[in-house]
């Protein structure tokens, strides 16, 4: 199965701390900081190619 790049999120939780996201194409709800750090990932090793 191919891993999905999560082009497509929505907040579902928020607090003073932190906020959660799930991706509407796979599901997943993750941390929205754990989302930037999948992007700057993805955009290193797009440039290392």
């Amino acid at each position: 199965m191919n891993e999905c790049k999560h082009p497509r999120v929505q907040i579902v939780s928020r607090d003073v701390d932190s906020e959660f996201v799930e991706c509407q194409e796979c599901g997943e709800i993750f941390e929205s900081s754990e989302f930037k750090d999948m992007r700057i990932e993805e955009t290193k090793l797009n440039n290392e190619s």
